[in-house]
């Protein structure tokens, strides 16, 4: 675990207990003295980040209560802005703006990043700001939305940490699938064209007046 997450996440209440639990010994060294890591987006959380075609994020409302949403689109619409900034186009949705509300009290977002498929996790705090027009989302709109995008919604990264992949359940997409439902759907037809011909040989071999 980096040590800007583990500064951001280890509070007192944490602490204590991993004290109790004895883990705090383990857990010490990430608050060590030492080079700052895990506060800024390098190649290889570029690369994921990029692939994905959704993520959850976590707000936290003015009663204290946290509120979690899927935000889903085409792959990369979570845009790599630079090392330390992600961005995207909001889209217009069922305009409750529970997620939108919340971060006027408080602008602090956490974002969990999936890929199923391989097992991977990617946790990121930080804090996110918004430009209020459709205007300001073009920059950033993707590809093959179909949404409407109401503004721009931009997030400056304090920590990420690549999570555990234990207890990961494997889930796979159409998109990742289909390559190898195509080549299974490639071997069956090639299977009932050998099967058609053995039969028509067969047929052959029989002729007209064989039961």
């Amino acid at each position: 675990m980096p040590r800007a997450f583990s500064e951001l996440t280890f509070t007192p209440s944490v602490r204590a207990h991993q004290e109790r639990m004895g883990s705090a010994e383990t857990y010490s060294k990430f608050l060590e003295t030492g080079p700052q890591q895990g506060h800024e987006i390098g190649p290889a959380e570029q690369a994921f980040i990029q692939a994905r075609d959704g993520f959850y994020q976590a707000t936290v409302s003015e009663t204290g209560w946290p509120y979690v949403q899927f935000r889903g689109g085409p792959v990369g619409f979570l845009r790599v802005l630079d090392s330390k900034t992600l961005g995207y186009a909001d889209f217009s949705g069922n305009r409750q703006y529970i997620s939108r509300g919340n971060l006027d009290g408080n602008d602090r977002v956490a974002l969990i990043l999936m890929d199923y498929a391989n097992k991977k996790r990617l946790k990121v705090l930080g804090r996110m700001t918004f430009t209020e027009s459709p205007g300001a989302a073009a920059s950033l709109y993707p590809n093959g939305a179909e949404a409407k995008a109401e503004r721009s919604a931009i997030i400056h990264v304090e920590a990420l940490d690549w999570n555990c992949p234990r207890h990961i359940t494997p889930r796979f997409t159409e998109a990742e699938l289909r390559p190898h439902l195509n080549e299974l759907g490639k071997q069956l037809a090639q299977l009932q064209s050998e099967n058609e011909k053995l039969k028509a040989e067969l047929a052959e071999l029989k002729g007209p007046n064989d039961i």
